[in-house]
């Protein structure tokens, strides 16, 4: 039978159950997307910029069960969607990426768009796939498919060359889409060791990543079960509920907030799920596990890469933490209610937010009475997601979140402009929850046009824009030790400006008195399916803990030489 390549890429992308795809048509991909328009399952949406459609692709493989998918054009679409592909491949998140290829059957070179798209993103995915034949479309799309949700999730990339999608070609059969599921044997012996150390150990702690994201009922049941503090990284912040007794906050160490630095100061077992130790999850390295470290990670790679482990398991969080909770009641009862530790996580928390509310944020919105207020009025089930910046660890700090997978961030590869297409793609694949935004003004105006991708759709996101006209988290590192705001201090922009231009609602929020009614406004106007962006007059005069510990631990790292280089030049700069 013949068949041309675009209709074989339609019927391999309905098999695999796509419902959207993301990016621009172009010349080298338009028959594709002619064919998608004919489906009854895919929506293409059209975004303003592909580095756009990456971070939608990424958000809706984060916020639900389907692989996010780019439909792309090659070269130009693919370098724009680069940091997209490059975040998602970092974060350990599935991505499909489908983009079209210059003709192989002309015998020409210096084509349009011709470049090594393969050697282009080689670093950034899992695998690339290059077309050559019609009976190899279909095969390859599943392959890619299984690839990126197998495993450590990621991105991988398919090239369909142009002159297959244009023309019908011979194919033997239109072979059907069967999952196949690879089960790692898990390590039963090491599971029982860890549960016997978490067992024996006098102050057993859990820290959770990401990939514990899918076993956080597990995660909840071994905490309680142990009496044990949980903490998470940034990337794992809705892994374990935030409004659980044991639940501390982000990270375990000195830059960590009160409540999990105190919870895990006498930590001597340790349990890791889902985390690889990075520079984030460690305030740049300044967490100093104990020597009892159970790591638990689908990636055998990550174990000892940074910290010496007593005990590594490879496989499926969920899969283990279920072995790991038998082997744990085979072993004894329960341990008695940490009713102390319990009492003194609730006191550190509540001193925390105390310690916020005294700040004095003068004529600008304190983060603590706002996160305060957006807590109250967010239901449990919303999905908060946050740009890169400042606000970052703001949100992580001060906004508990009380659903699983109810935060998304990027995080290892750390784009700025992630948020706005992230909560536009959040809120297309989750109708029924509030999606809100917390972007500092700079991630804003990266990618701030793809709000007109949320009102094209009439999809009711909130875009919370933390605006003080600088790149803060930044320019606070350039205060102390340059004295000096270089390149770091914004150009003034009209923030309505922007939600008239692409056809948002538009709130402002100017103190902490405007804070009640203007995060009402804002849900009540997301509630009627319109995309509100909000310009919020945020202080941030007062540090995290994150900032500040993480300078911390950068300075004690540095030789004595250099400190003196550095304190020597800050305070010269100050005096003149």
């Amino acid at each position: 039978m013949k068949k041309t390549g675009a209709w074989l890429v339609r019927f391999a992308l309905e098999q695999i159950g796509i419902k959207y795809t993301f990016g621009i048509p172009g010349v080298h991909n338009t028959e594709i997307y002619d064919e998608l328009n004919k489906s009854d399952s895919i929506q293409p949406v059209l975004v303003t910029h592909e580095g756009g459609a990456a971070f939608m692709a990424d958000a809706i493989s984060r916020t639900s069960s389907h692989i996010g998918t780019l439909l792309i054009v090659p070269a130009a679409g693919v370098t724009h969607a680069a940091s997209g592909i490059g975040e998602a491949f970092l974060d350990g998140i599935p991505m499909l990426v489908i983009s079209g290829g210059i003709r192989t059957d002309s015998g020409k070179t210096y084509q349009l768009h011709e470049m090594d798209q393969h050697a282009l993103l080689a670093p950034i995915t899992k695998k690339t796939y290059k077309v050559e034949t019609y009976e190899q479309i279909i095969p390859a799309i599943y392959e890619a498919y299984q690839v990126a949700t197998s495993g450590e999730p990621g991105p991988v990339f398919v090239e369909v060359p142009v002159n297959f999608q244009l023309f019908p070609g011979e194919v033997s059969e239109i072979p059907e889409f069967v999952a196949t599921l690879s089960e790692n044997q898990l390590d039963l012996k090491a599971i029982q060791r860890a549960a016997e150390s978490l067992y024996e150990a006098a102050s057993p702690g859990l820290f959770l990543g990401w990939g514990a994201m899918g076993a956080s009922e597990e995660a909840v049941s071994i905490a309680e079960f142990l009496g044990a503090p949980v903490a998470t990284t940034l990337q794992g912040l809705s892994a374990f509920p935030a409004n659980h007794p044991l639940h501390t906050g982000m990270g375990i160490g000195p830059a960590a907030v009160p409540a999990a630095e105190n919870a895990f100061k006498k930590c001597d077992c340790l349990l890791a799920v889902g985390n690889r130790f990075g520079e984030i999850a460690t305030a740049s390295y300044g967490v100093k596990p104990p020597q009892s470290l159970i790591h638990i990670d689908i990636n055998k790679d990550v174990f000892n890469a940074n910290y010496p482990a007593s005990i590594t398991i490879e496989g499926d969080a969920k899969a283990v933490l279920k072995e790991l909770l038998k082997a744990l009641q085979s072993i004894g009862a329960p341990k008695p209610d940490n009713v102390d530790l319990k009492t003194a996580i609730s006191g550190d928390k509540a001193a925390y937010y105390e310690e916020w509310f005294k700040h004095d944020s003068k004529d600008r919105v304190n983060p603590a009475r706002f996160f305060t207020e957006l807590r109250k009025q967010l239901n449990d089930d919303a999905i908060v997601v946050a740009d890169d910046g400042n606000h970052t660890f703001l949100t992580a700090e001060l906004m508990p979140i009380n659903g699983i997978r109810g935060f998304i961030s990027p995080t290892d590869f750390n784009c700025m402009g992630y948020c706005v297409p992230a909560v536009t793609a959040a809120k297309l694949v989750n109708p029924d929850k509030q999606v809100v935004g917390i972007i500092g003004d700079g991630a804003f105006l990266m990618t701030c046009m793809e709000t007109l991708t949320a009102s094209s759709l009439e999809l009711g996101g909130i875009y919370f824009v933390f605006h003080d006209g600088e790149l803060s988290q930044i320019s606070q590192a350039q205060e102390i030790p340059y004295n000096r705001k270089t390149c770091t201090v914004l150009h003034p922009v009209k923030i309505k400006g922007v939600a008239d231009a692409t056809g948002c609602e538009f709130v402002s929020i100017e103190s902490d008195s405007d804070c009640e009614d203007g995060i009402k406004e804002a849900l009540t106007f997301a509630a009627q399916n319109k995309p509100v962006i909000v310009d919020v007059n945020i202080d941030y005069s007062k540090r995290t803990r994150f900032t500040k510990g993480i300078v911390k631990s950068n300075l004690e790292r540095f030789t004595l030489g250099n400190k003196a280089r550095f304190i020597g030049r800050a305070l010269l700069r100050r005096v003149l």
